[in-house]
């Protein structure tokens, strides 16, 4: 227990100390938003990398190979297909006007690109951000809990309390610079770890042991791509599900702010090789560990959560456990908590930014001073931490068998919907009006929210959406609804001034 606690105490002062640092380095709301736009390649795609998987995917993705096995590498797929979307075809693009506009964050961006004639997409941005980022992060809390409880023996209370005022310490007083160069030495720590742990798992039986037989044994379904029962509309509507897990990454605000703070479009063309081979790596050998802790542990008849946890997502923990000696279980603690460090902080940046920039300071007080305005942003990101801390002690005392894999990616979903088809329509379509943004983005977060919790329920297609998860047809009605509005609706000033 004490090397444990050695280990991460020495992970927390590194973090201070990150954040201590930072603080020094900001002179104004640009370097406290988005870094002063000066940022390298490894920072960004470390940092975008880190925050778009989180808890997830150590604790969410091993448990998903647990459970289901080979078919889980579609998620894999989905997760790089996304990745390559946003790097290669949006990021140059984003960037580029971005700094056209000065735009420090999306919501700048939204409203220098559509020059809308009322606040009206400010206060929904600012709104639809705030509500999902708060079941976001409740959900990235809710993690730390367990992780503490499963790793340390620890109370689950007292393990969210530390981590949500470990957390809330380093990004108050640092900022994103303090996220940034964080998230890089958390997206390392989650890389190294992910990338081990298959190996010494396969050493550890002196690489004599044939995974794949071992795992047909226990049930067949695990070694089929198509799922337990093989090829039917059932298990094709859960695998476009893991494939369009992947479309959050075309214009989720926590990652396009990202594309803002690297310092040229030249660091974009090197920095998407570090993504997607981060995300390709990472996530597959989150599956491995998974489907490794399923043959290592588990036997035919034997129900997988009783030894693996709700939807195996003490898959990783159990490797580590019984795998690697006391040391490294603190290091792979340490990491965890990295995982979830990693997005809670750009998520509270990102809050705060909505509230203290897009409507304090753009619609009621322009002339605020950056002290007032840090202060407020500080202020801001208690708050929303907060809250997402009763969420998730509510949530886990109402729900305890909820799972980490899809209590994450409700609030991913949320964020994604509520704003990628309006950034895709802004990048890619010149007629978008400020009535088709506003549209979409409604459409967006009320179509994540009847996907996932009205459709469902409805016999006899509601299983099949919801196995395809509420993502991708919130997705695609979002840019639909902000197309036809904005046919019906367009801006005519914006389009005599583009034209």
């Amino acid at each position: 227990m004490e090397v444990k606690l050695i280990i991460l105490f020495l992970y927390f002062l590194i973090l201070f100390f990150i954040g201590w640092y930072s603080s020094k380095k900001i002179k104004n709301i640009k370097d406290y938003y988005v870094g002063g736009k000066k940022l390298g390649f490894w920072v960004v795609a470390f940092s975008t990398r880190a925050t778009g998987e989180s808890a997830w995917l150590l604790l969410g993705l091993t448990g998903l190979g647990a459970v289901v096995g080979v078919s889980a590498f579609w998620v894999v797929i989905g997760e790089v297909l996304g990745v390559l979307g946003a790097w290669f075809f949006m990021a140059k693009k984003f960037k580029k006007l971005t700094d056209r506009f000065k735009s420090i964050t999306i919501t700048d961006y939204l409203v220098s690109k559509l020059k809308p004639k009322t606040n009206h997409l400010r206060y929904l941005s600012s709104l639809f951000l705030t509500f999902f980022i708060i079941i976001y992060v409740s959900a990235q809390i809710d993690a730390t809990g367990s992780a503490f409880e499963a790793f340390m023996d620890w109370n689950y209370f007292t393990g969210a309390v530390l981590g949500y005022f470990i957390v809330l310490a380093y990004v108050v007083f640092g900022g994103f610079i303090a996220v940034a160069w964080s998230d890089l030495i958390q997206g390392s720590l989650m890389f190294l770890a992910l990338v081990i742990l298959p190996v010494i798992g396969y050493y550890s039986f002196n690489g004599e042991f044939q995974i794949l037989e071992g795992l047909n044994k226990i049930d067949r379904g695990l070694i089929s791509p198509w799922g337990s029962g093989g090829f039917n509309l059932i298990n094709l509507s859960t695998i476009v599900g893991y494939l369009c897990i992947g479309l959050a990454f075309l214009g989720s605000p926590q990652i396009f702010v990202r594309f803002m703070s690297i310092k040229n479009e030249q660091e974009i063309n090197k920095g998407r090789w570090v993504a997607v081979l981060f995300t390709f790596i990472t996530d597959s050998c989150a599956v491995l560990i998974g489907m490794m802790a399923r043959y290592f542990f588990t036997e035919n008849g034997v129900e997988v959560e009783s030894i693996l946890g709700n939807n195996g997502q003490n898959s990783l923990i159990m490797m580590v456990e019984n795998l690697l000696p006391l040391l490294f279980i603190g290091f792979y603690m340490a990491v965890v908590l990295a995982a979830i460090m990693s997005t809670v902080d750009s998520l509270l940046v990102l809050a705060s930014s909505a509230f203290a920039r897009d409507i304090y300071q753009n619609i009621y007080n322009p002339k605020v001073e950056i002290n007032k305005l840090t202060f407020i942003s500080k202020v801001t990101t208690f708050i929303m931490a907060s809250l997402a801390f009763v969420v998730a002690i509510t949530v886990a005392n109402l729900t305890p068998e909820r799972t980490i894999f899809w209590f994450v990616l409700v609030g991913f979903h949320g964020i994604a919907a509520s704003f990628c088809p309006t950034i895709i329509l802004s990048l890619f379509w010149k007629g978008l009006s400020e009535t088709g943004a506003i549209a979409s983005m409604i459409v967006g977060f009320l179509g994540v929210l009847i996907f996932k919790f009205i459709i469902p329920n409805i016999e006899p297609y509601g299983i099949y959406f919801n196995n395809i998860a509420e993502l991708a047809p919130a997705l695609l009605l979002g840019l639909f609804t902000g197309y036809v509005f904005s046919i019906l609706y367009p801006n005519t000033d914006l389009k005599k001034e583009l034209d």
